[in-house]
């Protein structure tokens, strides 16, 4: 089936479009603990992320409502033009050491997430079904250049920052509003939505009910609740929603107690940045190989390969806890300073689970995205995208405030088991989901309401 017109013109724009948000991301990322930290002390030094996750959660919704009423252009751009806001009021935090300030940026600053997120719908947006999933793949995987370029830049911004009277922890973040703010007037000025028109009626080329002409009537409002009520009639739809927000609280659990973990462990500062690379690879690197078996194979197909993906990762991180020696962090763990070296067997086994933990989240993120982006019902489609998003953050917010407590109390080993056990809803949902009776295909799936 033919694509909408500007659609080529569309998916390069989305693409440069992310990757430079991604590289405003990852720039402030890097340092942004150790900024809240230099304002606020170490007790709120994991702020920074927090704020960031909630704010990518609470932005979802509105930011799909938007993109329901005036378009995908109107939605990003805007994404970006808050982001760009919030950058610069942490830079002004940094000037001025106000750590209300700061929080108030970083809220702002984390929209940018959300969009990221959004922009691989966008792209669905604009080419048929056999090709979307690869397609919303692809868009995702132009993260991968923004995470790699984006935490190099923090000497460089320092230096950068020094010659404005900028402290070197807010240096960084002038790089982040140049990139937010190139990636919102790319998308306002060269994006262009398929449907047209000011309503904002988003159709994706190949989608089911949608042939009737370009007079049609405006979509009926549904909120994010209305929608997710929706797709829990339809196992299909469900399995997307659950096994969304279940594969990226594993993956936030664990991600995050694992450079700790590792320091416990008395495992190198090096290391721990050659492994969490490795993660962060193989959450974007392949996406473009599991778009390309969600359009061959099926999107539930892939998705049970992801689901699988996490149970390995959970699996080897458990028997690499077990093997690691149990160093106290303040005993003089780090390699070098007479500690005993952690065997090598479990520096390893963390490494490829740390692998297939990111493999499985992208498996499942794209496999579940293709699903929803084949929503053919324009009052559902929206919505339904804007609170899986939203429900997906909100889940990596609450696994990762769980996962402190769980390291404390039963160590790597009941991080990685409590992570199993999250996966057993997505197992369900994704059982059902194949033994339902609906059709298969994934134009058919949407066709009810």
């Amino acid at each position: 089936m033919e694509n909408p017109p500007h659609a080529r013109r569309n998916l390069v724009v989305l693409v440069f479009s992310n990757l430079l948000a991604g590289v405003g991301v990852a720039s402030g990322a890097a340092v942004g603990a150790l900024l809240a930290e230099s304002l606020g002390g170490t007790s709120v030094a994991g702020l920074a992320q927090a704020v960031s996750v909630l704010a990518a959660a609470v932005a979802s919704i509105p930011l799909a409502t938007l993109a329901q009423l005036r378009g995908r252009r109107w939605a990003l751009s805007l994404g970006y033009a808050l982001s760009t806001v919030g950058a610069l009021l942490i830079v002004t935090a940094a000037v001025l050491g106000q750590l209300v300030v700061l929080l108030v940026g970083l809220m702002l600053y984390g929209v940018a997430n959300a969009t990221n997120l959004q922009s691989r719908y966008a792209a669905a947006d604009n080419v048929g079904s056999t090709t979307r999933a690869r397609t919303m793949s692809v868009v995702l995987w132009a993260t991968t250049v923004g995470s790699v370029v984006g935490p190099n830049l923090a000497a460089p911004g320092a230096v950068v920052g020094s010659g404005f009277g900028v402290p070197d922890l807010g240096g960084p973040y002038l790089f982040s509003v140049i990139a937010y703010l190139l990636a919102g007037l790319l998308l306002l000025s060269l994006y262009r939505d398929p449907a047209g028109g000011v309503s904002g009626r988003v159709v994706p080329a190949g989608a089911v009910g949608q042939g009737h002409g370009d007079k049609r009537a405006e979509p009926r409002r549904t909120g994010a609740l209305a929608a997710l009520r929706w797709a829990w009639a339809r196992p299909r739809a469900r399995f997307a929603v659950v096994t969304t927000a279940v594969a990226h609280g594993v993956m936030i659990m664990v991600m995050v107690m694992t450079p700790v973990h590792m320091q416990h462990g008395g495992m190198s500062l090096q290391l721990v940045g050659i492994v969490i690379s490795l993660h962060v690879l193989g959450m974007f690197a392949f996406s473009p190989v599991f778009g390309w078996l969600a359009d061959r194979f099926g999107p539930l197909r892939v998705a049970v390969g992801g689901i699988g993906l996490q149970a390995a990762a959970v699996a080897l991180g458990f028997t690499a806890a077990a093997l690691a020696p149990d160093v106290a962090p303040d005993a003089g763990a780090h390699a070098g300073h007479g500690a005993a070296a952690p065997a090598l067997d479990a520096e390893v086994l963390t490494a490829v689970a740390l692998v297939l933990l990111g493999l499985g989240w992208s498996a499942c993120l794209i496999a579940s995205s293709a699903v929803l982006a084949s929503v053919a019902e324009p009052h559902v489609k929206l919505p339904l995208q804007g609170a899986t998003d939203a429900l997906m953050n909100y889940f990596g917010a609450a696994s990762a405030a769980l996962a402190g407590p769980l390291l404390a109390w039963g160590g790597f080993e009941a991080v990685n088991t409590a992570g199993a056990v999250l996966l057993a809803p997505a197992v369900v949902t994704v059982i059902l989901a194949v033994r339902s009776s609906r059709p298969v295909s994934d134009a058919q799936v949407t066709r009810a309401t």
